[in-house]
């Protein structure tokens, strides 16, 4: 018999990682709860409120703050390093991307007073690509799924009544780890002397953060989303020089390629906002126009018989005005193809979270700008609810906002496995993208309340028993662009794509869609341009990394301890 325990997430933030735990965990039947340890002035306030909760264990998914000593002495603490057995320090991945690393893994291990040095839970090796990853793409793909396991080592352990093993006893599966030391910017510079495969890993290893610094003309930027071509359209250009521009990418001239770059920020006194990079290198788009690599392209459409498949491509899973534009025009151009079904689907690593907060922050007029982001969002998601096409959203990776309520605009939803979803909206503002409609017509006016105000993210699993999508594919990439693409051949059967749209017709709003998105535009038109709940202060405190004072009252334990079995 299985045991349930009380288990608290201690972490620095609530991110992607530490939400998969959370579901991964709750799902499983364990009391859960988190703490967030920035939000604590001492390691005695910290102290206080793990003795207050009491749990069974301690997991800490995502944590770069040091637990106190009283905590890991009295309750069984581990923490998860994305790092195989012997790799110690900060800045394991950038560390590992650097370095050309063939396989990297995930260690959980005991808390003691030396980081990472505790004896060992359980780890879990995997192989990394040749073509340098981002950092978040590794972090959120390999990373994660290996943390989980780990994580579901530790829990089995637990209950078990089993101990770690010292790491010294334990094999090295990666070779050449060590205590790696902490790697701020200049150690990702751009040196436009080098081959454009190695400035686009410098790009890709600091990814997110702290971004590659380099020198452009005569300005200092950060560099993101890289990808390395062969290609030298100028042989006459300059390293490092503008050549050439394709919607938001630009291409930088290298020595023996050319580096193309999705996103950049300014880098002065402090770093800017990221934004496309074509706004912060060319504004006046005075490079030539050239075709950008596949790997950047905002949409890629594909023909398998009588399914059409659009992949769509957004940074950080951000969709800007111009953009919102482009995806419209891209759907209703592919509805447009005499196919019977149309999947609408993200990248590997990507889905999106709706409208994009940097753009609206960057704008002469944020009030102006987040108004014209929200109406043009709107608008793609009344393209895909209108379709005479039946449309199928797979939820590629994990989605928040309004990235979620634009797959729920589809006639059928899927999701890969292991993605999670926060249905709901938690920036000071309303929402729109037809939530009104689409969260209640899936799961009921009860439920849809419930996921809207309660804010908690939900698994691909715990989202398929509500209703809110309607099937679940394996989690290996490869095997889920199989099984998505089976169940689309599938759905443009006659009797299939019949039943299935029975199902949607069932789901048909009451109302016409021009009502729900009146009703939501009124409410947003108060949150945007009177800052009714905070919206400007929110979306600042979101782009500059600003920790939250408190931890959530919702993701703290729902109760006092019950009568769980003593496992410490």
């Amino acid at each position: 018999m299985r045991m349930m325990m009380r288990i608290l997430l201690l972490v620095s933030a609530f991110n992607g990682l530490t939400q998969r735990a959370w579901c991964a965990l709750s799902d499983s039947g364990h009391d859960v709860g988190v703490e967030i340890a920035p939000t604590f002035d001492s390691p005695e306030a910290l102290t206080a409120a793990v003795a207050d909760a009491d749990p069974d264990l301690i997991l800490c998914p995502f944590l770069k703050h040091r637990v106190p000593q009283e905590v890991y002495e009295r309750w069984t603490t581990v923490v998860v390093h994305p790092g195989p057995v012997g790799d110690r320090g900060p800045s394991s991945l950038d560390h590992a991307i650097l370095t050309r690393q063939e396989r990297w893994g995930v260690t959980a291990l005991s808390t003691v007073e030396e980081m990472d040095a505790g004896p060992v839970w359980a780890t879990s090796t995997f192989p990394l690509p040749d073509v340098p990853v981002a950092k978040s793409a590794l972090y959120n793909g390999p990373v994660a799924d290996a943390a989980m396991a780990c994580i579901a080592e530790v829990v089995r352990m637990v209950g078990a009544g089993e101990e770690p093993v010292p790491a010294d006893e334990l094999p090295r599966d990666v070779p050449g780890t060590g205590e790696l030391p902490l790697l701020r910017r200049p150690a990702f510079e751009i040196d436009w002397s080098l081959p454009v495969e190695e400035l686009a890993r410098r790009v890709a290893a600091a990814d997110g953060a702290p971004g590659a610094p380099a020198q452009v003309g005569d300005e200092r930027y950060c560099l993101f989303d890289a990808v390395a071509t062969t290609d030298v359209p100028d042989p006459e250009a300059v390293p490092g020089s503008i050549v050439g521009h394709d919607v938001d990418a630009v291409a930088l001239a290298a020595v023996d390629g050319t580096l193309w770059v999705g996103y950049a920020a300014t880098l002065t006194a402090r770093r800017g906002t990221k934004l496309p990079a074509r706004l912060v290198l060319d504004p006046a788009a005075a490079s030539p126009r050239r075709a950008a690599p596949l790997e950047l392209a905002e949409t890629r459409y594909e023909r398998d018989g009588e399914v059409g498949i659009l992949t769509i491509r957004s940074y950080n899973g951000a969709m800007h005005t111009a953009q919102c534009h482009r995806l419209t025009a891209a759907v209703a151009e592919a509805l447009a193809e005499d196919t019977s079904v149309l999947v609408l689907r993200g990248t590997d690593s990507l889905f999106s979270n709706g409208i994009h907060l940097g753009m609206i922050e960057a704008a002469d007029d944020p009030a102006a700008e987040a108004w014209a982001n929200i109406q043009a969002i709107d608008d793609l998601c009344e393209t895909i609810a209108m379709a005479d096409q039946l449309t199928v959203a797979a939820f590629t990776a994990s989605a928040g906002a309004g990235g979620v309520m634009t797959g729920l605009c589809a006639d059928v939803v899927l999701s890969r496995d292991g993605v999670v979803l926060n249905p709901y909206y938690d920036m000071g503002i309303y929402g729109s993208e037809l939530h009104t409609w689409t969260v209640a017509a899936r799961v009921g006016e009860e439920v849809a309340d419930q996921l809207l105000t309660r804010r908690l993210p939900v698994s691909a699993h715990r989202a398929a028993e509500l209703g809110l999508v309607d099937g679940v594919g394996p989690r290996d990439t490869g095997e889920f662009d199989a099984w998505l693409a089976k169940r689309a051949a599938e759905l443009a059967g006659p009797a299939e794509r019949s039943a299935a749209g029975d199902v949607a017709r069932t789901r048909a709003p009451e109302h016409p869609l021009s009502y729900h998105r009146t009703i939501e535009l009124a409410e947003m038109a108060r949150d945007i341009f009177d800052d009714r709940h905070g919206f400007a202060a929110r979306r600042q405190d979101f782009l500059r990394k600003v920790a939250t004072s408190q931890t959530p009252e919702r993701l703290r334990f729902a109760g006092p301890r019950t009568a769980h079995a003593e496992v410490r």
